[in-house]
């Protein structure tokens, strides 16, 4: 997703400190800062008119203040514990957690973060299912453009989405 909004015209806040590897040939587009949001929530000045990838258990520590626009990406979360467990053992660590630890703990957490979004009326949020964006790319940078309001190229967004990369399905 952030290699399709950077290809499309948007500024990407990235400190590149995380290099291309084999769970990731195309790069983690992470920004290191936003694990100390919690913390030092004014941090997200930085990330004004950019984008920034954030993941959900940091996205409660966005101050209020200003609006934000959220892509929210959803994969099937035996696909994400999957494809973490393959990346724990590419990497050599064996700290696996259950799956059956895991999913229900991962489950409450998005129950937790949607009660909380309803406070939040300065958020918006544009939910992109993983599988959609890889069966139809073009429709989905389309959909990303209308949310996002800016002009955007859509078709270079669209040749982003690299569907060999999809290794671990459910």
């Amino acid at each position: 997703m952030m290699q399709m909004l950077s290809a499309g015209g948007m500024e990407m806040l990235t400190d590149h400190e995380r290099k291309p590897d084999a769970d990731n040939p195309k790069g983690y587009c992470e920004w290191e800062p936003a694990k100390l949001l919690p913390k030092q929530p004014r941090l997200i000045d930085e990330a004004e008119g950019k984008v920034v990838k954030v993941i959900s258990q940091l996205l409660m520590a966005i101050p209020p203040g200003r609006t934000y626009k959220v892509v929210f990406m959803q994969r099937p979360l035996a696909e994400v514990l999957t494809s973490q467990d393959e990346m724990l053992r590419r990497r050599g660590t064996s700290d696996f957690v259950s799956h059956d630890v895991m999913a229900p703990a991962f489950e409450g957490h998005l129950r937790k973060l949607e009660a909380w979004l309803k406070t939040r009326p300065d958020i918006a949020m544009l939910r992109m299912p993983y599988r959609r964006v890889l069966d139809d790319p073009r429709a989905s940078a389309d959909e990303l453009k209308k949310f996002l309001g800016i002009e955007l190229d859509v078709h270079k967004m669209a040749e982003q989405v690299d569907p060999s990369l999809y290794r671990n399905r459910s």
